[in-house]
């Protein structure tokens, strides 16, 4: 039988909110059950089964792994909420929020650690190859992390050293749900790497639509402020390209909405009107659809049956396609 991927993303809920995350002391477990049971869309652990199963692999065993990789992005979302000084997570207060800062720090700590724990029940014939999949992505997330926050003080940054950007914060940890998945389930050397670049392209062109679902959806079907990122000044791969494609006179329009003071409306509206002069949205658009085609020519090239790799084209083209 082959799942979808809607049913094993259904089997990772069940094993987050079925899993024992609780311990002593409170303070430092009760966060954890909290992150862990806000919800999510699952991708990566979803991702990681459906490679298991791409490669003929046991779906049981795989689980532990997709557990690790879940866990080990909460911790993330949890340490980004405190650099970020976010107060909501999901629509939920955010454990610095609903507890204080120290205790979020220690309590992601801990999920760092169980995430280790977690791989260690993978495969033990390709647990060396996991353990440095998984250290090489936990350092490049970090990469990309501290990249985007030197972004913020930086004038110099192009659209190209924002791809690399968001491949680091983004795509690697695809890419690497992805890998465990095969390597769990025996795929060779040349597999592990072209669902590694599926993933790490679907990665890059996940972000890039975001940042265009940003200024470009409808405000009903966002669940937040549409023009967000304008409104924060944000370096985005929309206004970046703009940047470089500007004209003296466009350039200083630009800086001008996002230095003056002005109403929102009126500096969302400004630079929309900018980007559309541009071209931004269609040149947005043909790069998100460039990765899409690049991680989808990477999964054909995989030795493996077109029915089996169909499950995570249907998921790659629901994050295409969707409006939030």
């Amino acid at each position: 039988m082959i799942y979808s991927w809607q049913e094993l993303s259904q089997q990772v809920e069940t094993s987050v909110n079925s899993f024992d995350f609780s311990g002593k002391p409170d303070e430092l477990y009760d966060p954890i059950s909290y992150t862990m049971t806000l919800g999510g869309k699952r991708i990566r652990p979803t991702l990681c089964l459906l490679a298991a199963q791409l490669f003929g692999g046991n779906l049981l065993n795989a689980n532990n792994l997709a557990m690790a990789v879940e866990v080990f992005h909460n911790f993330t979302l949890v340490h980004d909420d405190i650099m970020d000084e976010a107060p909501i997570r999901r629509g939920k207060p955010a454990v610095h929020a609903k507890w204080n800062r120290d205790i979020a720090i220690l309590s992601g700590d801990v999920m760092f650690v169980q995430a280790y724990q977690l791989l260690a029940k993978g495969n033990p014939e390709r647990l060396s190859e996991m353990l440095s999949v998984f250290n090489q992505t936990a350092i490049e997330v970090c990469e990309g992390q501290q990249l985007d926050m030197n972004f913020e003080t930086r004038d110099d940054v192009t659209a190209e050293n924002y791809i690399d950007m968001i491949r680091l914060k983004t795509g690697v940890l695809l890419a690497c749900s992805l890998q465990l998945g095969a390597l769990e389930s025996g795929a060779s050397e040349k597999d592990g790497k072209l669902i590694y670049e599926f993933g790490e392209k679907i990665g890059i062109a996940f972000q890039i639509q975001d940042d265009f679902l940003d200024c470009y959806a409808k405000q009903e079907d966002f669940g937040k402020r549409v023009g967000g990122d304008i409104i924060s000044n944000k370096k985005t791969f929309l206004m970046l390209t703009a940047t470089e494609k500007a004209n003296e006179g466009q350039a200083n329009k630009l800086n001008g909405l996002m230095s003056i003071k002005i109403s929102d409306e009126e500096k969302v509206s400004g630079v929309l009107e900018i980007y559309n002069e541009l071209e931004v949205p269609s040149l947005t658009k043909f790069a998100m659809q460039n990765y899409f085609d690049k991680s989808l020519a990477a999964l054909n090239q995989i030795e493996a049956a077109t029915d089996l790799k169909q499950p995570l084209i249907e998921l790659a083209e629901m994050l295409m396609m969707r409006k939030k």
